[in-house]
């Protein structure tokens, strides 16, 4: 006998000569939903062959609650896989199939009983589900149901994603208990065993994934891990094949808390993904360039977006404004949750030099640098906050810009070196995760300002926090400073438009794309185009 459980009802369907009649499932399932699955056929023929490898496994069907709340009645199975890992252990999960199947992976997820705890690693996240690059990588019909279950048997067997507890431990028994009766992403509060720290609490968790292994990549891994705001940082290199670079370096120097991944499952949940990471393919324009960027973003903004869906997104790929834009236009994120490290550097050396080599303490601290990363910034400035601030800036307003330009001209003098740019993303992330409100200068929608209509991102004074940019610093009325941005804004305009953003080089990703799934967040199965990666 196979015990079919569909909600509250159940039915028991006869073996026959050794095989269960599958059909016989699939036939009452679709009566009762007959439009949900738009690829019955290939479904019911895939879940045939699990059920001839597993027999174990039990089929239902059963609401799925996604993170934005929506909820839909969607087929699922659950059942043991053998697991060797000294001893032999049956690692219990649940597979969920969206109706898009099976152009779309799976939502796999562990299943603990009772007595177990899950244990937080690279493919498991607090809440029991599973991330691995088979399913990142999914494609039909290349990725099958068995060949998915083959690489969580063989990653399980790395590193067993459950613990036992001990019975005297009645808090999280009663958890798990909870946990099994409603097994929905983002409904389980369940506290879990993180390999890093310990019993944590995922929600005050502050992980920060940097994309990129380059020089700016590994520096900016550095000074974050040195600032310290962070719980755990991941440095996913991209590079071709197993090339290393610096990432050798670290692998064998190990600091605390840094994780190096090829594997973008690794940067789930983070608060932040810092982009460092740029094409270096064989473009013999400008334009070419930034196209090659733009592909490489195409491969990797869906797969962030997908694993971290409330993270902050902190673009220093060059050039900064154009793909900051692209990263807002292919994450979909809200504007304030996508930036780019703008002129924040900038700012701040120009503050100190004001403070420090010119003695201009007051004027320093309304002072920024806004606008295009590179020779077309400009100083700026914003209210003073003291009435006698505001009268010394209006009577001697040639005297304040001439210590301006002294102040440029030191400034030119600087580079933007690796460890310069890594040091500045640390003070934007630590502003960000402490959600200190403090004000930077940083690429931010500039649309509605100086009479900007074009979207595009400039460096403006904003107030960070734990979501982005708060709120927009407003600056003192200049119309030189209005020119250049708007001079500024049509340039970056013109080159947006001769960008390629949704036509993709890729196939498998276009017509994955196409499908729309089921599932209200990025569905992963987006490779990245090796190009040759920095």
């Amino acid at each position: 006998m196979f015990l079919l459980s569909l909600g509250s009802f159940s039915l028991s369907l006869v073996m026959k000569e050794g095989a269960f009649e599958i059909e016989t499932f699939f036939l009452f399932f679709f009566f009762l939903s007959p439009s949900q699955y738009k690829f019955r056929d290939l479904t019911i023929e895939e879940l045939k062959n699990v059920n001839k490898t597993y027999p174990n496994f039990t089929f239902s069907m059963n609401t799925y609650t996604f993170k934005d709340g929506s909820q839909k009645e969607l087929l699922n199975f659950s059942g043991t896989v053998p697991v060797k890992y000294g001893n032999s252990y049956n690692i219990p999960i649940r597979l969920w199939i969206l109706d898009s199947h099976p152009f779309a992976p799976p939502i796999c997820f562990l299943k603990p009983t009772a007595n177990m705890g899950i244990s937080v690693g690279k493919h498991v996240d607090a809440h029991g589900r599973i991330y691995l690059p088979y399913l990142q990588n999914w494609s039909h019909p290349k990725s099958t149901v068995i060949g998915l279950i083959k690489e969580m048997i063989a990653k399980f067997e790395e590193e067993l994603p459950l613990y036992s507890l001990s019975s005297s431990d009645a808090a999280r028994q009663s958890e798990l208990l909870s946990y099994i009766a409603k097994i929905t992403e983002g409904e389980t509060g369940m506290k879990s065993k993180s390999k890093i720290g310990g019993d944590k609490n995922q929600g005050c968790f502050n992980k920060i994934t940097v994309v990129g292994a380059g020089d700016l990549g590994i520096a900016c891994v550095l000074a974050i891990a040195a600032k310290g705001a962070a719980d755990k940082v991941v440095l996913l290199d991209l590079s071709e094949g197993s090339a290393k670079g610096g990432t050798m370096d670290l692998e064998i120097f190990t600091l605390p808390n840094v994780e190096i991944s090829k594997d973008f499952s690794a940067s789930a949940d983070s608060k932040v993904v810092v982009l460092t990471v740029n094409s270096l393919g064989n473009a013999q324009t400008y334009l070419d360039v930034v196209q090659s960027n733009v592909d490489l973003f195409r491969g990797v903004i869906p797969a962030i977006s997908h694993y971290s869906q409330n993270t902050v997104l902190l673009v220093a790929s060059h050039p900064v404004e154009v793909m900051t834009y692209v990263s807002w236009k292919l994450s979909a994120f809200p504007k304030s949750r996508v930036i780019g490290v703008g002129a924040n550097l900038d700012t701040e050396r120009f503050q100190f030099i004001l403070t420090n080599l010119l003695k201009e303490e007051v004027l320093a601290k309304d002072a920024w640098i806004i606008g295009e990363q590179g020779e077309d910034k400009v100083p700026s400035w914003t209210s003073g906050n003291s009435v006698a601030n505001q009268t010394e800036a209006m009577a001697a307003p040639n005297s304040r810009d001439k210590v301006a330009n002294r102040a440029m001209e030191v400034l030119k003098g600087k580079g933007q070196r690796s460890w310069s740019v890594g040091l500045s993303v640390a003070d934007l992330t630590d502003s960000i995760l402490k959600d200190k409100r403090k004000v930077h200068s940083v690429s931010t929608l500039a649309k509605g300002c100086c009479n900007i209509n074009s979207e595009v991102f400039l460096s403006l004074p904003c107030i960070l926090g734990s979501s982005g940019v708060i709120e927009m610093v407003k600056l003192e009325e200049d119309p030189l400073v209005r020119e250049k941005l708007q001079s500024s804004a049509g340039s970056i305009h013109d080159l947006q438009q001769q960008l390629k953003l949704t036509e993709s080089r890729r196939p498998a990703y276009s017509a994955l794309w196409k499908l729309q799934c089921a599932e209200p967040t990025r569905t992963p199965g987006f490779q990245v185009p090796h190009q040759g990666l920095v």
